[in-house]
C-alpha cells in the first residue's frame, strides 16, 4: 500500500491520531483514551492512598514531630529539587529516551553559579549560569542522541562521568558557600507565601507548566507519538529527531531550575549535589505511570511518586533508621512497580 504524503496542515491532526493510538491493534488493546484516561486516574488515587498511608504512619510513630508544620514544610522543600528534575525525566521517558546524567547537570550547574566570579553577578547571575549550565548540557545530550545515533544510555552515560569530572575540577573539591543575601533569603521562614516555601511555589509552577505541555500542546502529542512509534510518528510528518532534541534541552533545563533550588536550600555549590538523583527520578516517574518503554506517562503520577519517596524518607530520618534500610524499600518500591506494568502490558491494560 502506497503512503500518503502528508502535508504541513495536516501535520497536528496527524500527530493527534498517533498518540491515541499508533496502529489499529495500539487502538484495540488501549481502549481509547478515555479508556486509558480512567486507568491512569486510577492509579493516580492509588498513590494518592499510598501518600495517605505513609502520613499516617508518620504521624502513628512521630506524632509531634512529623505532623510539625516546620517538617511538613521541609518535606516539600526536599521533594521540590527532584521533583523539578522528575518533570524533565518523565518527558525523557515518555518519548522512549532516558536520562543518567541528571544529577551530574545539577551538579555542574549548581558549583559553576555559585564561583567566585559568577556570584559577582548577584542573584541574576547565579540563575542564569544555573539555568545556562543545564541547557547547554541538554544540548549535548540532544544532539548526540537525536543527530549522533547514539544509545540515549550511553550518551547521557557519558555525560554524568564528564559532568561530574567538570564540576569536581572547579570545585577542586570544597564546597562553594554562597555569599549573595538576596538569594540566601529565599530559604528562610521570612521569605514563605502564606507559610509556602518559594521553592514549592516553583515546583508547583514548573508541575502545572509540564502538565499543560505534555496534554494541551502538540509538543505534548509529539512527545507521546515519539515514544509510542518513532516510525509512525515519522511517517506522520513529526521530526522525531528535533522533537528529541528539544526534549533533552527541557531536561537541561528543569536540571538547571533545579540546581538553582538546590543552591537556596543549602546556601552552597558542591559537586557531590545530585547524587543519585537520576536514580530517583527515574523511580518516581515509573511508580507514577511512567512506562519505560514510552509512549505513556503522566505529570501528576510522576509528582506524586516524588512526594511518596521523599514521605518514605522523611520518616526514616525521624526515626532513626538506617539508610540502608531506606534504600532497601525504595528498592523493593520500584520492583513492585515494575512488575505491575509488566502484569498490566501482557494482559493488554495499558
Amino acid at each position: 500500500m502506497t503512503q500518503q504524503p502528508v502535508s504541513p496542515a495536516q501535520q497536528d491532526g496527524a500527530d493527534a491520531g498517533t498518540v491515541s493510538a499508533t496502529s489499529p491493534e495500539s487502538a484495540a488493546r488501549h481502549g481509547g483514551p478515555r479508556s486509558l484516561g480512567l486507568r491512569l486516574d486510577v492509579r493516580n488515587l492509588s498513590l494518592l492512598g499510598v501518600l495517605a498511608v505513609l502520613v499516617a504512619v508518620g504521624g502513628f510513630t512521630k506524632p509531634d514531630q512529623f505532623l510539625d508544620t516546620s517538617n511538613l514544610q521541609l518535606v516539600l522543600t526536599q521533594a521540590s529539587v527532584i521533583g523539578v528534575v522528575t518533570v524533565g525525566m518523565t518527558f525523557v521517558i515518555i518519548s522512549g529516551g532516558i536520562d543518567l546524567s541528571v544529577g551530574a547537570i545539577v551538579a555542574l550547574a549548581s558549583v559553576w553559579a555559585t564561583t567566585v566570579a559568577t556570584q559577582e553577578y548577584g542573584f541574576v547571575g547565579i540563575l542564569f549560569t544555573a539555568v545556562v549550565v543545564g541547557l547547554g548540557c541538554g544540548l549535548v545530550n540532544g544532539l548526540l542522541v537525536a543527530y549522533g545515533g547514539i544509545v540515549p544510555f550511553i550518551a547521557t552515560l557519558a555525560m554524568l562521568a564528564s559532568a561530574r569530572g567538570l564540576a569536581l575540577q572547579i570545585t577542586d573539591g570544597r564546597t562553594q558557600i554562597v555569599s549573595v543575601q538576596s538569594v540566601l533569603d529565599l530559604g528562610i521562614p521570612d521569605s514563605y507565601i502564606l507559610g509556602i516555601p518559594p521553592l514549592v511555589l516553583v515546583f508547583a509552577a514548573v508541575t502545572v507548566i509540564g502538565w499543560l505541555v505534555l496534554n494541551r500542546t502538540t509538543f505534548g502529542r509529539r512527545t507521546v507519538a515519539v515514544g509510542g512509534n518513532a516510525e509512525a510518528a515519522r511517517l506522520a510528518g513529526i521530526d522525531v529527531r528535533r522533537q528529541r532534541l528539544f526534549l533533552y534541552l527541557l531536561s537541561g533545563l528543569c536540571c538547571g531550575i533545579a540546581a538553582f533550588l538546590l543552591i537556596i536550600l543549602s546556601g552552597s555549590g558542591q559537586n557531590t549535589n545530585g547524587n543519585l538523583y537520576e536514580l530517583d527520578a527515574i523511580a518516581a516517574a515509573i511508580i507514577g505511570g511512567t512506562l519505560l518503554s514510552g509512549g505513556r506517562g503522566t505529570i501528576v503520577g510522576s509528582v506524586l511518586g516524588v512526594l511518596v519517596f521523599t514521605t518514605i524518607t522523611n520518616i526514616f530520618v525521624l526515626n532513626n533508621l538506617q539508610s540502608d534500610v531506606q534504600q532497601i524499600a525504595k528498592g523493593a518500591i520500584i520492583v513492585a512497580a515494575v512488575l505491575v506494568q509488566r502484569r498490566t502490558l501482557r494482559n493488554g491494560e495499558v
